[in-house]
């Protein structure tokens, strides 16, 4: 990959390894999230409820190559569907380079650090699997207003 890619192209332009290479390895998009309400009191809220198939330390899928076959609701992120996905948290790296932002010096691209995300703190904490729990509203972290 070229280096500094993400400053010389559009996402748009991204081939498939540059596109893998912006995911910041959170693990946000893999927690539960729900909506509530109507019209302009319509809020997102964020859980640390997460996927049964994250790994909680790593924050990876332990299924990615077949996460869509085992998890029907698992919602691939793809450059034509990236600005319909407002449950993004704003710490996302494809959200804040579609809006026209810079990566975080801990986005392992900018520090060079593949673990930068985790040693960083932007990661959930304290996180529990789905299984584990019954309702989601006892874990929610904030929420806020949908646009």
């Amino acid at each position: 990959m070229e280096q500094e890619f993400w400053k010389k192209k559009e996402l748009k332009d991204f081939t498939d390894e540059e596109w893998e290479a912006v995911c910041d390895g959170c693990g946000k998009c893999c927690y539960r999230k729900y909506i509530s309400g109507t019209g302009k009191k319509t809020r997102l809220y964020y859980t640390k409820v997460a996927c049964n198939f994250l790994n909680l330390k790593t924050n990876r899928c332990t299924v990615y190559d077949t996460r869509f076959l085992q998890c029907p609701d698992c919602e691939k992120l793809t450059r034509e569907n990236l600005a319909s996905c407002s449950w993004l948290p704003d710490s996302c790296a494809y959200r804040i380079l579609s809006e026209g932002r810079e990566l975080a010096p801990w986005h392992p691209l900018v520090s060079k650090k593949c673990d930068s995300v985790r040693t960083s703190g932007i990661c959930i904490r304290g996180g529990i699997h789905e299984k584990e729990c019954d309702d989601w509203m006892n874990f929610v972290l904030y929420s806020e207003k949908c646009i």
